[in-house]
């Protein structure tokens, strides 16, 4: 429920969820705008061997700062939390926009990942605070859907950019927008003043989280590609990132007030709403890494052909998370995330009939297809967690709820990775074949199938809302 400050806020609602929905974009544009622009830019800083770093700092960053931003928002306050993401984002930018080296560019990177990973659980958690029950479902499908489209976008926009008007207007783009972005919030989101003692921060474990984290990650994204899996890189990272883990688990829970409270997944409704974030960021970023690649290296299309092959997901996703509020009120969390799951199962499984010479427009059906059930599937797991959670602890399940999902974000593009590095036999010019891409093609679509499964699991694990139930029932004999 929205606090007693935001209740008489209302006419200031508008302007602050537009101000989310901007960071929100930024962020996620963020993330994929350089994919076509790397080569440009390595080109033009003179070290292409680093170019898989613009994408990992920013993914190891806004890991590491996600599970943080969303407790300390808790402690410290939701609006200082997302000014202080957005004047990292900020900082960032510049600092990319005017790199003089990789060394610099990278570095920005990481300045722009650890904002976005305080940007984007605390955004949801802002609305989450000032919008009751029954609007959530629509302002966080409006979150949900500017994070979709703008992260399938960001590919062509950065071609669009690099090619027209010069790379480092990736990054000069960024600073009016987030000027923009900074001064709606400041201007028009005002908090109720916090009282009583502060709770202490935990940093042991940010420390041991963060370092399990980034180790996590580093060695599934740089695993079988900077060097293999059983080597001793690989191995040392995997074990000293488990060590690290189970520390931090040990601490998290004994300690009174730790970062991360997972004694919070205890509770059937918020571990089973992580985890379907979990398996959504797996499906999602499995499906944006790998589709264009199915698009262009298969069936022989350019980038802007390929990248509607894709944009389909975030014309159904919108569609279905701008209406699964007026759904979940009918029906309830649990059969709208089931519904929606299904949808995904679908449409996973038709991936499973592209081939060498299917039409594009096929391509299109079956990510709209995800889209749609993505829309009825990602949001209302969040909001049935979101509601059962205190106004103390909603940061830290929003918080943990996003790392899932950057979490499974960095699992399905390594996975899928391994799977076309494994699976692709290569011609005599060093690029795969055909008939080789395609083969790897249909083991990641039943990759992607088989986490659409898992999530149809999880989708069913999620507890009845009883009282909700209740109140579903009397209202419909009221109207009898």
């Amino acid at each position: 429920m929205p606090t007693t400050s935001s209740v008489g806020l209302r006419s200031e609602r508008g302007p602050i969820l537009l101000s989310l929905m901007l960071a929100t974009a930024l962020v996620a544009l963020d993330a994929t705008i350089i994919a076509t622009a790397s080569a440009t830019i390595a080109t033009s800083l003179g070290a292409f061997e680093q170019v898989p770093w613009l994408f990992t700092s920013y993914l190891l960053a806004q890991a590491l700062s996600t599970p943080l931003a969303g407790r300390l928002s808790d402690i410290l306050g939701r609006k200082r939390l997302i000014l202080a993401g957005i004047g990292l984002f900020l900082a960032g930018s510049i600092l990319c926009g005017a790199a003089w080296s990789m060394t610099a560019m990278i570095a920005g990177r990481v300045l722009q990942g650890l904002g976005a990973g305080a940007v984007m659980p605390v955004s949801q958690t802002i609305a989450a605070d000032i919008y009751t029950l029954e609007e959530r479902a629509k302002t966080q499908g409006y979150l949900a859907s500017v994070w979709a489209i703008s992260s399938v976008l960001g590919p062509t926009l950065g071609g669009v950019f690099s090619e027209f008007l010069g790379w480092r207007w990736i990054f000069w783009v960024n600073l009016p927008l987030c000027l923009v972005a900074g001064w709606m919030i400041v201007r028009r989101y005002h908090e109720s003043p916090r009282t009583g003692p502060r709770e202490p921060i935990d940093y042991l474990g940010a420390v041991l989280l963060s370092g399990g984290s980034v180790l996590l990650l580093l060695g599934l994204l740089e695993g079988g590609t900077t060097w293999a899996w059983t080597s001793t890189p690989s191995l040392a990272v995997l074990g000293s990132a488990v060590v690290l883990a189970a520390l931090f688990v040990l601490h998290a829970l004994r300690a009174e007030h730790p970062v991360l409270d997972l004694r919070l997944l205890r509770g059937r409704l918020v571990g089973v709403a992580t985890a379907v974030s979990l398996v959504v960021g797996m499906i999602v970023l499995g499906l944006s890494s790998y589709v264009p690649i199915y698009a262009q290296g298969v069936l022989g299309y350019g980038p802007l052909l390929a990248g509607f092959a894709l944009a389909a997901m975030t014309v159904g996703w919108p569609i279905a998370a701008s209406n699964s509020g007026h759904l979940y009120l009918r029906i309830g969390f649990r059969l709208t995330a089931m519904i929606g799951s299904v949808l995904v199962l679908v449409g996973t499984g038709l991936m499973l009939l592209l081939g060498a010479t299917t039409p594009l427009v096929a391509v299109a059906a079956t990510t709209f297809v995800v889209g749609l059930g993505m829309g009825l599937t990602a949001v209302p797991p969040l909001i049935a967690a979101q509601s059962a959670a205190t106004h103390g602890t909603r940061g830290a399940v929003t918080g943990m709820n996003a790392f899932a999902r950057s979490l499974g974000s960095a699992v399905g593009v390594a996975v899928c990775g391994v799977i076309v590095n494994a699976s692709t036999t290569t011609g005599a010019d060093g690029a795969p074949t055909g008939s080789g891409l395609m083969s790897a093609m249909h083991l990641v679509f039943w990759f992607v199938v088989g986490a659409a499964a898992v999530l149809a699991v999880l989708a069913a694990l999620l507890p009845v809302d009883r009282q909700a139930a209740r109140d579903r029932r009397a209202a419909q004999s009221t109207a009898a």
